[in-house]
């Protein structure tokens, strides 16, 4: 039967399984738009072709299906590359389709013609610019299965408006994808895991450095299998957090810059590191010459770009991370480390002594209380996504669970104005569950937009904004590390926010003290559809700042750590 270039595109997506697509119609794309309706496929009509992306990124990530985000020529493009340079940055399957000008205006400046397929080159994983109409339906299919196999990325696809309308004869390709050169890993070489098998058996002070990877491997029951055997304690990447049920007694918590100090000082002490889906980015190790000095290293990863990339490692394992789990399981010998294990114990009640949610409180609202509020009525069960900043982190460090994939948010990149889009997506990709945004005021005005998107949708995203009337992450590093020149980071012009959402159409509460906190967390949760409530916590000082945090430059254990109170809080209080 003969389809013209829309109506393949809607039909391959339907044939990938794919229910819902984010986007901007425009000119060079609105041929494709034409025939969605026929399909059934749903369409969520952003505000902001970046905020399509993102919200693409946020659904693929809670889902684990490819998200979709389609826009526009020009324009429409290029306002799409930061969404795809996040879900580059962490390895999320995407595919986003591009309108163009007809075939035989590319090249002359054609209004709203951009080389987007130049532009997004290093950013992709993959991307075609399609001039045959007969090769459209193999391409998307490529396109999909490239995006989700392997190690995961966003793939894009260029489509002339030509072809867009051009008519052929549609045969779906085969199930079978074959591309030269690409060939996704399995199990690892088995005298690399024999070798990996000795040094886990010898270790005395071993650590288990889990990232992403192990959910994209799906190796949540291997990893926890192997951890139990071992008796390893886990240390997480921001993005690995769930990779290990965090009420595990061996699961440590977060490390790096912001991370846990008893969690940097136990990789800075241990014998063994076992990189496990995680690529040594720069705000895990700090500084690379005093990184885990005395530990020998063993890295599992199924890009072998990673492996020695940054870290020279002893055992380099290509291989996808559940296949070489599988291998290592049967060979590693049962290991108890009771002493590694009260050393780090030790480390961990000297984290506590300093936890300024454990502390007194003293009539100032505080964001990391905010967190751990939410934390605490939601049992850790709704999804928790982040904008990034200082609320990130302390997301990250009060906001735990033992659902995998529980936290969405830019780890790579560090996308100011992720959240309220990524949010959007991931209530999408699952619309039973509980989904938080926790944003910044700096961050949330940067998407503020998106507000439209969550009405017009009536999604129940209950978005939590932490104001402290800053850009507060970059406020504390000129604290920390500018003489306290503050620069460009008073946002004295915020407005007001309440009122601001209000317009929208969405409920909305002010909390201005630790007594209304709570109250309003448990109305908004009640509420059935979106719900805002602004938090106007403490600006700066030690209450608005993160901590511990490593300064750029130094060693991982040379953390800046909040001083221990003199009367610190009592076990139990």
């Amino acid at each position: 039967m003969k389809r013209t270039g829309a109506q393949i595109v809607w039909e391959m997506l339907k044939r990938e399984e794919v229910e819902v697509v984010f986007g901007i119609p425009g000119g060079a794309i609105m041929h494709t738009y034409h025939p969605r309706q026929e399909y059934g496929i749903r369409h969520i009509l952003a505000r902001h072709e970046q905020s399509a992306a993102h919200a693409a990124d946020g659904y693929a990530r809670v889902s684990g299906k490819v998200g979709v985000a389609m826009a526009t020529s020009g324009p429409g493009a290029t306002n799409l590359v930061t969404g795809i340079a996040t879900a580059m940055m962490d390895s999320v399957p995407m595919v986003c389709i591009t309108g163009q000008v007809p075939s035989h205006l590319i090249g002359t400046d054609a209004f709203q013609e951009t080389d987007i397929t130049g532009i997004s080159l290093p950013i992709t994983k993959h991307n075609y610019l399609v001039t045959d109409i007969d090769e459209l339906a193999s391409t998307l299919h490529k396109a999909f299965y490239v995006a989700r196999s392997g190690r995961p990325g966003p793939v894009l696809i260029d489509l002339p408006k030509d072809i867009q309308k051009a008519e052929t004869d549609f045969v779906p390709p085969e199930e079978e994808v074959e591309l030269p050169g690409y060939h996704p890993v399995g199990p690892g070489d088995p005298t690399l895991v024999e070798k990996a098998a000795e040094l886990i058996d010898q270790a005395e002070r071993p650590v288990i450095l889990a990232g992403h990877g192990v959910m994209m491997s799906g190796a949540m029951r291997e990893l926890r299998k192997f951890v139990e055997k071992t008796n390893t304690p886990v240390a997480f990447t921001l993005l690995g957090k769930g990779g290990l049920p965090e009420s595990h007694p061996l699961a440590l918590g977060m490390m790096g810059m912001h991370g846990e100090a008893y969690v940097n000082h136990a990789i800075q002490e241990a014998d063994l590191l076992l990189a496990f889906g995680m690529r040594f980015d720069d705000r895990v190790t700090g500084n690379l010459e005093h990184y885990a000095p005395n530990a020998k290293k063993i890295q599992v990863d199924l890009d072998a770009a990673e492996l020695n990339k940054i870290v020279a490692v002893d055992v380099p394992i290509l291989g996808d991370l559940r296949h070489v789990l599988d291998q290592l399981l049967p060979r590693v010998e049962r290991q108890t480390h009771p002493e590694w294990l009260g050393r780090i114990e030790t480390w961990r009640e000297d984290s506590h002594r300093r936890d300024i949610v454990k502390r007194p409180e003293n009539g100032n609202l505080i964001a990391p209380q905010v967190v751990n509020a939410i934390w605490e009525s939601t049992g850790g069960e709704a999804i928790m996504v982040t904008d990034v900043g200082q609320h990130q982190m302390w997301a990250a460090q009060y906001y735990r669970s033992d659902n995998p994939n529980y936290l969405v948010t830019s780890g790579g990149l560090g996308t100011m104005g992720f959240g309220l889009p990524a949010a959007i997506g991931a209530q999408v990709g699952q619309p039973e569950r509980e989904v938080w945004a926790v944003v910044g005021d700096g961050g949330f005005q940067m998407t503020i937009h998106d507000l439209a998107t969550v009405a017009q949708e009536q999604l129940p995203v209950r978005i939590a904004l932490s104001n402290n009337s800053y850009l507060g992450m970059v406020r504390q590093w000129q604290e920390f590390f500018y003489n306290e020149r503050y620069e460009a980071t008073d946002l004295w012009a915020n407005p007001d926010f309440v009122k601001l959402v209000e317009a929208y159409g969405i409920r909305s509460w002010r909390v201005t003290s630790p007594d209304e906190m709570q109250p309003a967390i448990d109305e908004a949760r009640a509420h059935d559809g979106p719900s805002f409530i602004e938090f106007q916590v403490v600006q700066t000082g030690e209450e608005g700042n993160v901590y511990p945090m490593v300064p750029s430059g130094a060693a991982l254990h040379e953390m800046i750590r909040r001083p221990i109170p003199e009367e610190t809080f009592k076990e139990g209080e």
